[in-house]
């Protein structure tokens, strides 16, 4: 299926499970700008997980983060499972994040790219 995808949205996609042969599908929020994701087949995304364990590199998101769409539970954004995927494996369109959320997003991607010497 292919979308106009946009920063700050929040897409479902199919992860493989480890036998590869059967896969689930998972919530991601796209953290590439719009005019890579209009000249690219490919978007860049941090994983999200319903499983709500604090982590050093994690934010949680509750439905008042949302702009648009519903969030079913609260979850965590994964900062440090970035991945790079091509726009065409995207299931669905869920939603889009408030611009706050995002800025916390980056805020934890600059934390674990800074030079730790």
């Amino acid at each position: 299926m292919r979308y106009k995808l946009k920063q700050r949205e929040m897409v479902l996609i199919p992860i493989p499970y480890s036998d590869l042969k059967s896969k689930k599908r998972r919530p991601v929020i796209i953290i590439s700008n719009n005019l890579y994701n209009q000249k690219t087949e490919d978007i860049v995304v941090v994983a999200v997980t319903s499983n709500i364990e604090t982590k050093e590199y994690t934010l949680l998101i509750t439905q008042k983060d949302m702009e648009e769409g519903n969030l079913p539970r609260d979850s965590m954004i994964r900062v440090d499972k970035i991945y790079s995927l091509s726009q065409l494996i995207v299931v669905k369109r869920l939603g889009k994040i408030k611009e706050a959320t995002f800025e916390g997003i980056i805020a934890l991607l600059n934390r674990l790219m800074a030079s730790s010497e």
